[in-house]
């Protein structure tokens, strides 16, 4: 016979063992948040205030004076301000968005449905590719773009994000079509579908997980990158990284203006936070609309 109190004691261990993963999960969290917070926090201090012995957990003396400071003032003399910059970053950013979902799809449906010779020769490449960091290749990377005569263009700048982004895309997107069963669409064909109906009708809106999910990694990928652009980019053709860079490095009456500097990480940072808001939504969505389907 079972020892009294034993399944009580297991029970309790498993209600201890989840109350201490409940805890670590929170401490990775609270870890993980208040950096961003503390950002926040001296975006919207005067910067007086900020060089002090006692740190505020809260604004003191609240301000929105550091954004406007960001807002308007150049990086430095002769260099691009924050509204520039921000244009530059999204035209860069929207086209390696698109052009990368296009043909990591494309070449995903190709590696996961077709059968073809160097089948297996390109997709080990793609991996080896994906190993390879960009820095090891930056001085190739800058003779071709100036051999090109794409330096300091949004084009040259475009086509590096895309070549860097386009491995990991297609990498991740084979798997999920390969998850996807050819059997749906050829019930789809049995029902009168072409195959080209059956693909767009039964399983690209099964992918969309996927393309969402590489969208999200392509977007911070070019969002945030800064070395290849501190690299190519110059003067008022600079993005968002490289601005912040030379924004602090500029010194304004003896000193950095931390203020500033934070409130321009934050309006840096905002973009990014609403976006993955926007996304994460209708990612879920299908996820439960495959899910349905499948």
């Amino acid at each position: 016979m079972p020892a009294a109190g034993g399944p009580r004691r297991s029970s309790g261990r498993k209600v201890a063992s989840r109350w201490l993963l409940n805890a670590a999960a929170l401490l990775v969290f609270v870890c993980s948040v208040f950096p961003v917070y503390w950002m926040v926090n001296l975006a919207f201090t005067p910067n007086a205030k900020i060089i002090s012995r006692s740190p505020s957990f809260f604004p003191a003396d609240f301000t929105v004076a550091n954004f406007l400071t960001a807002w308007n003032r150049e990086a430095a003399p002769g260099q691009t301000d924050f509204p520039h910059a921000l244009g530059t970053t999204l035209t860069v950013t929207a086209g390696v968005l698109v052009v990368t979902l296009l043909f990591a799809f494309l070449a995903s449906v190709a590696v996961a449905r077709f059968h073809f010779r160097g089948r297996r020769g390109f997709i080990v490449s793609v991996l080896i590719v994906q190993m390879i960091p960009g820095e090891a290749m930056m001085f190739t990377i800058y003779g071709m773009i100036d051999d090109w005569q794409l330096m300091n263009t949004v084009l040259g700048l475009g086509i590096v994000y895309t070549a860097s982004v386009i491995p990991f895309t297609i990498w991740t997107l084979r798997g999920f079509v390969a998850g996807v069963p050819a059997d749906l669409e050829e019930a789809a064909m049995i029902d009168g579908c072409t195959k080209a109906q059956a693909f767009w009708k039964v399983t690209f809106p099964l992918l969309a997980p996927g393309l969402v999910s590489t969208g999200i990694f392509a977007f911070i990928q070019a969002w945030n990158e800064f070395t290849m652009a501190l690299l190519l980019m110059s003067g008022y053709n600079l993005t968002l990284m490289p601005w912040l860079n030379a924004f602090q490095a500029s010194s304004v009456g003896g000193g950095v203006n931390w203020g500033a500097v934070m409130a321009g990480s934050t309006m840096i940072a905002l973009p990014v936070m609403i976006f993955f808001l926007i996304v994460q939504g209708r990612m879920t969505d299908g996820l439960v609309s495959g899910a349905v389907k499948g």
